[in-house]
């Protein structure tokens, strides 16, 4: 039986199916990844690691370079459309063969191929907040400013205003945390996607599957550093979600 054959196999004979999503999954859709060789990491942005920019330090300090810099990665999300494997996650999911979709990313794509139950462990652009009177703002209120290089702030109160992105230095929200954790340790399945697994906590989501029992199957471009659990490895989501789509 070859792995593909094998996977859905596994996915049939599931009771709970949880999924587990990173920036690999999105460059199907043309969004760059983190940590690829040509990912956002890969060089520097007007003289800073876009990992400093991408830091809480960083945003209160100098937010008009964050939004200068997150303008093309975050605030063009209409340009970008659901990619294969985001498509066929709904279609699963609205036939009860995954349950829940937990994601690292950012980028609404689960939301926009119509997943039913999507779980933003780092947040999103969809909604953003007043940093001083916490008022809410929502994405295409904040998009259009951005697009035209002014600076978000409060109608309110004129304090600047943060996406609800979690960013480096700041904690993720601990009700989210607790309830992915819940969920990795209920499940017998979960099919890990596109992620390098090498950012914390939720990198280890999904060792906590697999030290309860679960079978983990991860497909991803380049080695994680828990592949050794892995029931099933692949490498090509393309060629897996196709695959998968027709069967399903």
């Amino acid at each position: 039986m070859s792995k593909l054959n094998e996977l859905a196999t596994l996915i049939r004979e599931a009771k709970c199916c949880h999924v587990f999503t990173g920036a690999g999954v999105s460059t199907l859709s043309g969004i760059r990844d983190f940590r690829g060789k040509d990912g956002v990491y890969a060089k520097p942005w007007e003289g800073h690691r876009v990992e400093e920019i991408l830091s809480l330090p960083f945003f209160r300090k100098k937010p008009e370079l964050f939004y200068a810099w997150a303008k093309e990665f975050c605030y063009r999300l209409e340009a970008f459309d659901a990619n294969i494997v985001h498509r066929t996650l709904a279609k699963m999911q609205k036939n009860s063969l995954i349950a829940d979709i937990y994601t690292q990313n950012i980028d609404l794509l689960h939301q926009k191929a119509g997943s039913p139950r999507v779980y933003e462990i780092h947040g999103s652009p969809s909604s953003h907040h007043c940093s001083k009177c916490k008022k809410i703002f929502y994405y295409d209120e904040i998009a259009p400013k951005v697009m035209r290089d002014e600076l978000p702030r409060c109608d309110e109160c004129s304090a600047v205003i943060k996406p609800d992105i979690i960013l480096y230095g700041e904690s993720l929200d601990a009700k989210m945390l607790e309830q992915a954790f819940n969920a990795m340790a209920d499940c017998d399945l979960l099919l890990v996607l596109g992620s390098s697994l090498t950012v914390q906590p939720a990198a280890s989501m999904p060792l906590v599957a697999y030290q309860n029992g679960a079978k983990v199957v991860i497909v991803n471009a380049q080695p994680t550093p828990i592949d050794f659990v892995a029931t099933i490895l692949l490498q090509d989501l393309d060629e897996c979600f196709t695959f998968l789509d027709k069967e399903f």
